[in-house]
């Protein structure tokens, strides 16, 4: 028999050991009942969140950082249940993007308000993300990053060297067929990168929002600039003064194919919000308005997400 009508899916592996306890200690203070479910394995995220669904909670809460929210994400899309959100990550855009409150007891605040929002989410291969999605040298950064994460642990620091370290041994571009709402570009690029979340457009400096609030996907295709170019385009995104003409080719669609031109027929390397996995070409990717139902605080702009 469930005991709350609130179940919190926690990332055991990221954020800080007391986290744990930082979230019942959160929601006793406001005598609101939690189930708190501990996954320690990232990959059992989704499943965790689906069992909650299946268990009948109204309000399934996401704890940890993008990945987190998006696997949660996964398991609640087009559902009649609600998605809290605590950000536990290190970046958070999904969360800041709502003007989710960063401390852990005033986003438990949020959620116990109750007060919600339709939120779109997008697909690649039917596979969710709420941020981004990417191919290329993208996926190689996260794998180095958490390489550096085990070494020195968690931070912005650390997330920006990773990006240096992963190009200076940047392999051959790839050549993409890319086409978007029936427009087609062939290229050849190292790196393409879609974007489904205006807020982290403005805080990297890229153009966009607008395509953004008119319902479409940002694609970014950095140009084939060899290993300093892309030192550079790093840099600027780091400092968020990148320039779409400079730095990057931008398409945008509702609807956006990308295949991968080759005659190696292996899966490649695919990065949904800031998470890794094998997907084989091509990629369909699409945004799905309204597709979650999100607490949101009091005042929450919804023009733009």
């Amino acid at each position: 028999m469930r005991q709350s009508d609130i179940c919190v899916v926690m990332n055991a592996g990221s954020g800080k050991g007391e986290d744990a306890e930082r979230v019942r200690a959160a929601f006793k203070a406001l005598d609101v009942p939690v189930t708190l479910q501990l996954v320690t394995d990232g990959s059992r995220i989704t499943a965790a969140a689906r069992k909650a669904l299946n268990d009948g909670y109204p309000t399934i809460v996401a704890a940890g950082g993008d990945g987190t929210i998006c696997a949660v994400a996964a398991a609640l899309r087009e559902s009649d249940r609600t998605m809290g959100i605590l950000p536990l990550g290190t970046f958070n855009y999904f969360a800041r993007s709502l003007d989710l409150p960063q401390e852990l007891e005033a986003a438990v605040e949020v959620i116990c308000k109750g007060r919600t929002a339709p939120i779109r989410f997008a697909t690649i291969n039917d596979r969710v993300f709420l941020n981004n999605a990417s191919l290329g040298i993208y996926p190689a950064i996260l794998e180095t990053r958490e390489d550096i994460y085990g070494r020195w642990g968690r931070s912005r620091t650390a997330a920006y060297w990773s990006v240096l370290k992963t190009l200076a041994r940047m392999g051959r571009p790839m050549r993409l067929r890319i086409t978007a709402d029936g427009v087609e570009r062939m290229v050849s690029t190292p790196l393409a990168f879609v974007v489904n979340n205006a807020f982290q457009l403005e805080q990297i400096g890229l153009d966009g929002v607008d395509r953004i609030a008119a319902g479409e996907l940002v694609v970014f295709i950095a140009h084939d600039s060899g290993r300093l170019g892309m030192v550079r385009h790093a840099l600027a995104l780091a400092v968020g003064n990148a320039e779409k003409d400079r730095n990057f080719e931008l398409m945008s669609g509702k609807e956006v194919r990308i295949e991968i031109i080759t005659r190696r027929r292996k899966p490649h390397q695919v990065a949904r919000d800031g998470e890794r996995e094998r997907i084989g070409s091509p990629y369909d990717l699409k945004v799905v308005p309204q597709g979650l139902t999100v607490t949101v605080p009091e005042g929450w702009d919804a023009t733009v997400r």
